[in-house]
């Protein structure tokens, strides 16, 4: 599974920074992209997969080899419990399958809420920030804006913004789908919250990892 850390190449994350300060100089608002590898660790999902993977390969391998030897059995099933474990770590992918999509969704708002509030975007001087966040195992898109925002625009109105690069993302188009939405929420951030002339820019363009 591709790391936050290198989903978007180098010449990708300046695209992005670029079309950041590119809104920024329409409104007041800040907006902030972000991207993490993970939202949680699973662990519940983890002992769920090495149970299932561990226990059926176990209960195989007793079957077809041992005789349905249960005093086999037992630290077969322990064996293949700690190897899935191990499994699951180098392959996360496999570990989405035993994480209801209520489960990922919920954590990927949860981290990105966490998220809003670790990066200051709770603290710019009219309520403007907007974040943008990625969530790279559960494949979901998050948008978030502080107080002021949403006096103008809902959590739906965004989070349609945020299936539409979601879908990019599916597609192969990460940077130019976050680009382009960013974009459109910039259009609405120009229209209710002009840029002033003080404004200043209080939050960093370039892609955060984490």
């Amino acid at each position: 599974m591709m790391k936050a850390e290198t989903f978007f190449t180098e010449a990708e994350n300046q695209q992005i920074a670029a079309t950041i300060a590119r809104v920024e100089k329409k409104t007041s608002g800040e907006v902030v992209a972000m991207v993490v590898t993970a939202s949680d660790t699973y662990p519940e999902a983890t002992l769920l997969a090495g149970l299932t993977i561990g226990g059926l390969a176990a209960l195989l391998v007793t079957d077809l080899f041992l005789a349905d030897s249960l005093s086999h059995f037992l630290p077969l099933m322990i064996a293949g419990i700690i190897g899935v474990n191990g499994l699951v770590k180098i392959l996360p992918p496999l570990l989405r399958l035993f994480i209801p999509d209520s489960r990922l969704e919920a954590r990927v708002s949860e981290r990105a809420l966490r998220a809003f509030y670790e990066k200051n975007l709770h603290a710019t001087r009219d309520n403007t920030g907007v974040l943008f966040f990625i969530s790279l195992l559960e494949h979901k898109v998050w948008i978030l804006a502080d107080t002021g925002i949403y006096r103008k625009i809902s959590q739906d109105t965004l989070l349609t913004y945020a299936n539409d690069i979601a879908i990019g993302i599916k597609q192969g188009q990460a940077c130019d789908a976050l680009c382009l939405q960013i974009e459109a929420v910039g259009d609405i951030l120009a229209s209710n919250f002009p840029v002033k002339s003080d404004d200043i820019n209080e939050l960093s363009n370039e892609v955060l990892t984490g």
